[in-house]
């Protein structure tokens, strides 16, 4: 047997070039080893730490999880006034569109018209990195736009604020910045509560009845159309509780369209001269001051009364050219009865139950409002027109928790937006003793019965209340072709549990609509009519027209003769 060894060969250079490879291999693996086991131990130890020191999760943390950002505000029912959800918005990222920009900027006009195609043009063009298109859009929109198939758009989930019932109450709500803020209404003054995440949960109640302020929204803007006012404003109050029923402002807005700003609440921001509806204010003055211990009292009326270089007359139509008693003087509304009365009380008792309504200051309301017109000097022209509402100005708030007093009993209570809790009602403060109250109550129903509120009475509710006409204040002076129309009602009058003030700013006449006139008794008493026959038995008011209040003592002093010829005392 022949054995052949082959000799083992020589490592070359291509050998020892592989080895080196290796190694520097093996090396760089064990120095990536380490770093992954001292991430490993950075890691570890970073969960011992947490381990050891961090609180331990409770049902709290998890509940706040659930919660929206911001609570829920809902009426006095429940029912949702402002809540936080879930919306889609739709951005583009200008510097990623690869699509045709001219083709997409049309596009994008047809499904999103806020912009014409010439700006979405411009927008794609302008190099930006971020753009918002549409912020709160509706599902069907998203897809629409993601159809495009643009991969430059961009479509989010971000929480928001809807308003399910759009543009109702939206003075009272206010809304939100783009940041969600409070801006104005209830939602900035509530933006602490309703953004702590350990109350948040739970809604907020407001005192509104979102059933009444429908109804009150609806009379009013229909009012305002059909007589073609510049603006409204209404709201109702419980004389028992102070909390404002309901509240509306005309023009209003969209709370749900970012609006940025708004018109002014005409409720609580805008201040007034509200004419003859200060006349019952003036008389129960009178009456609680002692000035007036008798109902049939006379007051002369046959002619203008001259101050100075002032005239005081009544208006056209509404002249008795007699002398006056008391509830004559209410139920024709006597400028001239009504500055004689004031002339005998004086500038000190009148101020003083003008102060003690509230006039002297700011509504005392959780939105704020407006500081009364409040005269400089009170000489005695001064004291005579502000007793029939000219010369002094308040908001419509302010007017109607004045009445609230005049029917409640005599007790001022603050008025309030947030439900109340009828074991912790205010107690409040008098501002007229019970007797006069219930004086108050007798005259203003005669008003309505026997006087210019004929037109606000709704049958079975017994209102009682006074119209107002003032002409509208303009230029440092008076525009003689526009008037603030106003009514201030209770009802029922028997048993006193609400108070409404509706208010017309220029309204014209359509005989069209019934509405030969422009004053009060045409334009707004016709207005409360409307809004407590809708709302009455939705507030708890049977309507029975059977029961009154009782007016026997006060009957007789009113003149049921032929009217006086002019000139006649």
């Amino acid at each position: 047997m022949i054995v052949v060894v082959a000799p083992p060969a020589r490592q070359g250079r291509t050998g020892g070039a592989r080895q080196a490879l290796v190694a520097v291999a093996q090396l760089r693996l064990m120095v990536l080893s380490l770093l992954f086991g001292f991430g490993m131990l950075v890691v570890i130890g970073k969960l011992a730490l947490l381990a050891l020191w961090a609180e331990p999760a409770t049902a709290r943390d998890i509940a706040a999880s659930l919660i929206p950002p911001r609570g829920d505000i809902v009426d006095r029912n429940g029912a949702p006034l402002a809540r936080s959800i879930e919306a889609w918005s739709i951005a583009v990222h200008p510097n990623q569109v690869i699509g045709d920009k001219n083709t997409l900027a049309q596009r994008l006009a047809e499904l999103i018209p806020d912009k014409s195609a010439g700006q979405y043009y411009a927008l794609l063009n302008s190099g930006g990195s971020f753009a918002y298109l549409k912020r709160r859009a509706m599902p069907e929109l998203v897809t629409a736009v993601n159809a495009l198939g643009e991969p430059g758009m961009e479509f989010q989930r971000e929480p928001d604020r809807l308003y399910p019932q759009s543009n109702m109450g939206a003075h009272i709500l206010g809304f939100l910045d783009a940041k969600g803020a409070g801006v104005s209404g209830m939602e900035k003054v509530l933006d602490g509560r309703l953004t702590d995440p350990a109350k948040r949960g739970a809604p907020v109640a407001l005192s509104i009845d979102a059933r009444v302020q429908a109804a009150l929204e609806n009379e009013l803007g229909r009012a305002m159309t059909d007589l073609q006012a510049r603006g409204a404003a209404g709201v109702i109050l419980d004389v028992r509780t102070g909390e404002v029923l309901a509240m509306t402002s005309l023009p209003s807005f969209n709370p749900n369209a970012l609006p940025g700003a708004a018109p002014p609440n005409n409720v609580t921001q805008s201040v007034y001269e509200l004419g003859s509806t200060f006349k019952p204010l003036a008389v129960a003055a009178a009456i609680d001051s002692g000035t007036i211990t008798n109902m049939a009292r006379r007051f002369d009326a046959t002619r203008p009364l001259q101050v100075g270089r002032f005239m005081i007359h009544d208006d056209p139509g509404d002249e008795q050219f007699r002398w006056l008693n008391i509830p004559e003087t209410l139920i024709y509304s006597s400028n001239i009865a009504t500055a004689r009365i004031a002339d005998e009380l004086g500038a000190e008792k009148l101020q003083d139950m003008f102060r003690r309504l509230g006039f002297d200051r700011r509504p005392g309301i959780e939105v704020g409002g407006a500081r009364p017109l409040w005269p400089s000097y009170w000489g005695r022209i001064t004291v005579m027109t502000t007793a029939y509402g000219h010369g002094i100005a308040v908001t419509p708030l302010h007017l109607a928790n004045a009445y609230a007093t005049l029917v409640n009993g005599g007790i001022l209570r603050p008025t309030t937006l947030l439900k109340v809790d009828p074991a912790h009602v205010p107690a409040g403060q008098r501002a007229l003793q019970e007797s006069t109250s219930a004086r108050m109550r007798q005259l203003l129903r005669l008003i309505v019965l026997k006087g210019t509120g004929r037109k606000g009475e709704a049958p079975g509710f017994r209102i009682a209340g006074k119209t107002g006409t003032a002409e509208a204040a303009s230029g440092g002076g008076y525009d003689k072709h526009r008037n603030v129309s106003t009514f201030a009602a209770a009802f029922p009058i028997d048993a006193p549990r609400y108070v409404m003030v509706a208010m017309l700013d220029s309204p014209k006449a359509n005989p069209q609509k019934g509405v030969y006139r422009t004053t009060a008794a045409w334009t707004a008493a016709p207005v409360v009519s409307r809004v407590v026959s809708r709302t009455g038995t939705l507030l708890g008011v049977t309507p029975d027209a059977g029961r009154d209040i009782d007016e026997r003592d006060l009957l007789p002093l009113i003149w049921t003769g032929p009217e006086p010829k002019p000139g006649a005392e």
